[in-house]
């Protein structure tokens, strides 16, 4: 397995673990246990961004386009309507 496979696979990893914090954190009724998986949580993404920086920097990755102001407000009304 090459190196870019391996980064991409730890990648899809940190994504699918970020997911269930996600869940984990909604449906927590305690807050200790909350606040603890917010921290886990903000560690997880510092990873994935460190991660993230390296595989652009060895052009495993190419910055995806920057989406127009149109593709922004079309989200910002999909996210307050729901």
């Amino acid at each position: 397995m090459d190196e870019k496979t391996m980064v991409s696979d730890t990648l899809a990893g940190i994504n699918g673990e970020l997911t269930r914090y996600a869940g984990m954190i909604a449906q927590s009724e305690n807050p200790q246990l909350k606040q603890t998986l917010k921290q886990i949580r903000n560690q997880c993404e510092t990873s994935q961004e460190e991660l993230y920086q390296i595989a652009r920097s060895k052009q495993y990755y190419v910055p995806a386009a920057k989406a127009t102001a149109e593709e922004v407000a079309h989200v910002r009304n999909v996210l307050t309507q729901g």
